[in-house]
Order: structure tokens, then sequence, then C-alpha cells
């Protein structure tokens, strides 16, 4: 299980979309400060990354040791290895109350407990600027051809193995209790749409999708969801146009609001 989760890491680094600019210069134009934000979900530190480019310091947690491994060893970064559920005593081990400038939560909301989580979140965030900033992507885009063979795969393969909170990102974070305030300048707190692009060719597409953790659920269960069957769909649909590298875009959701006074 440990190579499993070693090999998934690795591949969730090198496969995984990179978050558009844009949407880190939204998110910081929100927050009235820019000393200290918490990557929730870290993972191998993707968004930590681009957040330290424009916060003073950034915490960065993750309940996975392996995938903390990878993430990229940055001066004003520091990463914690937190429980899956973390109680208020983990939470002030990352900062004090009142004390964090944002939040954020980059494809990791899904596996959050919400309503104890919205709770830290509020003991956490200055008050009433203090912003949580949660965003999701969803399915990848290419061509017609190869998004034909994509979305049977996706809807009939993969589905069975994907934990039932996936679902939040499949509805693009419309329908999850958000009980934030909307920030200066919006009318609500989303989902506000952002798109990110990948050059890829298939082999990148593959460990894209090798990524999953539906994919890896799949594989320890004894099922290999990208067959040889399904691999040659796919590269029939990929090389038609003849073009090796293709543009991958990536929808990205986005719910953003502010703590508020509490009152």
């Amino acid at each position: 299980m440990a190579k499993l989760f070693l090999k998934q890491a690795e591949q969730y680094l090198v496969g995984r979309p990179s978050y558009p600019v844009e949407l880190f210069r939204f998110i910081a134009s929100k927050t009235p400060n820019h000393d200290l934000a918490w990557d929730v979900g870290t993972g191998s530190g993707q968004a930590a990354k681009t957040l330290a480019e424009i916060y003073k310091k950034v915490i960065a947690t993750d309940t996975s040791p392996k995938q903390l491994e990878f993430a990229p060893k940055l001066p004003n970064i520091q990463y914690q290895c937190t429980p899956p559920n973390m109680s208020m005593t983990d939470v002030e081990q990352v900062a004090a109350e009142g004390s964090v400038d944002l939040v954020a939560i980059a494809q990791a909301m899904h596996w959050l407990d919400l309503p104890t989580f919205y709770q830290q979140v509020k003991w956490i965030l200055k008050k009433p600027h203090g912003v949580i900033a949660a965003w999701c992507y969803t399915t990848p885009e290419v061509n017609d051809r190869v998004d034909s063979v994509f979305q049977p795969y996706y809807t009939v393969d993969v589905e069975p193995y994907w934990e039932p909170e996936r679902k939040m990102v499949d509805d693009k974070y419309t329908n999850i209790d958000f009980p934030f305030e909307p920030v200066d300048g919006l009318e609500g707190t989303g989902p506000f749409e952002f798109k990110t692009e990948r050059l890829m060719d298939l082999d990148g597409y593959f460990t894209y999708l090798r990524s999953w953790s539906a994919y890896q659920t799949a594989k320890v269960k004894g099922v290999e969801l990208l067959s040889d069957e399904v691999t040659e769909k796919f590269k029939s649909a990929w090389s038609e146009d003849g073009n090796g590298q293709k543009v991958v875009k990536f929808p990205i959701y986005l719910r953003i609001g502010r703590v508020g006074s509490l009152n």
C-alpha cells in the first residue's frame, strides 16, 4: 500500500494541472492583507507555491506525508502533516485565533467534514475580512473526438470507484453549504468560473487519469480502468488530427466568501 500511494503522489505531481494566475490574483484582491494564508489539503503544494508569491507566509497542511514529500520547499511555506479529522487542538497548532487572512482549499473541499471545518475556519480567520476560497476543477476538455471517448469512460467505467463526496466536484460546488458573506464587489459567493489549460501528449493525459483516487481504488480491487481496449480507443481518438500534443482545458469553479463579524 505504501508503494501504491507513493506512486499516486508522483502521478499527482506530474499529471495534475496547475491553477491560473488569474484565479490567485482574484482571490488575493479580496483579502485586505497578505500576511498569512492557510492552504488546506495542499497535496503536493500546487496552490501553496503560488500563494507563497503573494502572501508573506503560507502554512500548508495535508493528511498524506507522501504527497508532502513532493511539495516545493520554499522559505515562506511551512508544511504540516495533519490528522484526517482535525480537532481544535490541531487547528491551534496551525495558527492563532483570528490571525489568518486567507483559508484556501484547492480540489479538497469534498474530503472535509464541512460543519466542523467551517467552525475552525471562523475561529482562525481575521474578522471581519478574512477570506475562505475553495475551488475545484472538473473533467478535462480536449476536442470532440477525445471527449466522446472520455465521457462514457468517466460516467460508466470510473464512476463506481469514486467516493460519494466526489459528486460535489461533479456538481461544481454549486450545492454545498457555504455559510459566509460575499466579499467586497461580489453579490454572492459563487461558484465563479475560471479555466486552466495544459499542453499534454497522450502519455501525460494517461498520467492525469491514473492520478485519480478512483483509478487507485479500482487498482487495489484488481481492476485496470485503462485496459488495453480503453487505451486503444483513446489512442485512436487522440491521433485522428495528427497532432501529438493538445491543449487540455480544465474548468475551475470557485466559492469565495468572508468570515464577517460573527455577531
